[in-house]
């Protein structure tokens, strides 16, 4: 059986599931039945980090506890999904395998839901005010509500929109693209487990390190595109900024703390005359960061919305260029 595909295949099943996904979203009565294979990576995230996640170990061999935690995590994302599109690629002609791998596979990008998370923080704001801001901000953000007037969570939800761009949207498909359904599982598996364990806390700091610098590993063409694709989108914008987006992703990325999240978020701030990132609060922790953009760090609600519609155009690009990928490659 094939369990591998080719560039030729890969790229109508993820034409196919970006469609499917910015048409549907998860459907709510399937979350309702089965839940979500995120959930199910976290359930299973959950038990590795309280089984061998013992705070009485020294940090080396909790790291080592951490790298197989990582490994066993892949390997029960890589096989199912594997053997999955291996059979139903056997079983079945290209022309009835490729759709029902495309429909599996739109349940891991993020693109609708994403947009209506963030979409809910600017109808909060406009509809409720600072409460209602903060309660829908914090629904995507781990930094204190508490601590943010209306532009600092304006400027959150827009950090949240360009970071969770890459490697909600674009680094799933850039790893369906690449190796079909399992590359985007396998992908799913580790930007999970680094959102749950990835931190530098004195529980996961040890344990979480390879989740973390997987995690960094896989995200670093997606955060690239993301920016080119934000760039292309604010050019394409009335009122965005091409070359300012260029030149802050030029300038900036490279001094955020992430290795990827910087892309994105530059090129957002630029296109948008912002500045984003910089110093911000998560629990009770300040967090130093260096600002992306040269712009107002005063976002208000029409910036976030300006944002969605950037987002949104981003998105359309990129399905446009798999379309293209795929047409070029019968």
């Amino acid at each position: 059986m094939q369990a591998s595909l080719p560039l030729s295949t890969t790229f109508p099943l993820l034409l196919g599931a970006l469609l499917i996904e910015a048409a549907l979203g998860y459907p709510a009565p399937i979350f309702a039945a089965i839940r979500h294979p995120v959930v199910w990576m976290g359930a299973l995230i959950g038990v590795l980090d309280r089984r061998w996640n013992d705070p009485a170990l020294a940090a080396p061999r909790r790291r080592a506890r951490g790298v197989a935690a990582v490994l066993v995590l892949l390997l029960a994302s890589l096989v199912p999904a594997g053997l999955l599109q291996a059979a139903l690629l056997h079983f079945l002609p290209q022309a009835a395998a490729l759709p029902l791998l495309a429909l599996l596979a739109a349940s891991l990008p993020a693109q609708r839901s994403l947009h209506e998370h963030v979409r809910a923080v600017a109808e909060g704001l406009e509809r409720d005010g600072l409460q209602g801001g903060r309660a829908a901000v914090s629904m995507i953000v781990g930094r204190n509500p508490e601590s943010l007037d209306e532009p600092a969570i304006c400027r959150a939800a827009i950090e949240s929109l360009a970071e969770n761009f890459s490697d909600g949207v674009v680094a799933p498909a850039f790893w369906c693209g690449a190796a079909g359904l399992p590359g985007i599982a396998a992908y799913k598996a580790v930007n999970t487990a680094d959102s749950m364990i990835g931190h530098r806390t004195p529980r996961h700091e040890a344990f979480g390190w390879a989740a973390a610098r997987l995690d960094d590993v896989v995200n670093l063409p997606a955060s690239r595109l993301a920016a080119m694709w934000i760039l292309l989108a604010a050019g394409m914008t009335r009122g965005a900024d091409a070359r300012g987006a260029w030149r802050a992703v030029r300038r900036d990325a490279r001094n955020h703390r992430s290795p990827n999240a910087g892309w994105p978020e530059a090129a957002m701030a630029g296109a948008l005359g912002l500045r984003l990132a910089g110093p911000r609060v998560y629990g009770q922790t300040r967090v130093e960061d260096a600002w992306m953009g040269d712009g107002r760090a005063a976002a208000t609600v029409s910036d976030l919305r300006r944002a969605l519609t950037l987002y949104r155009r981003a998105c359309a690009i990129q399905i446009l260029a798999v379309a293209g990928g795929a047409l070029a490659l019968l």
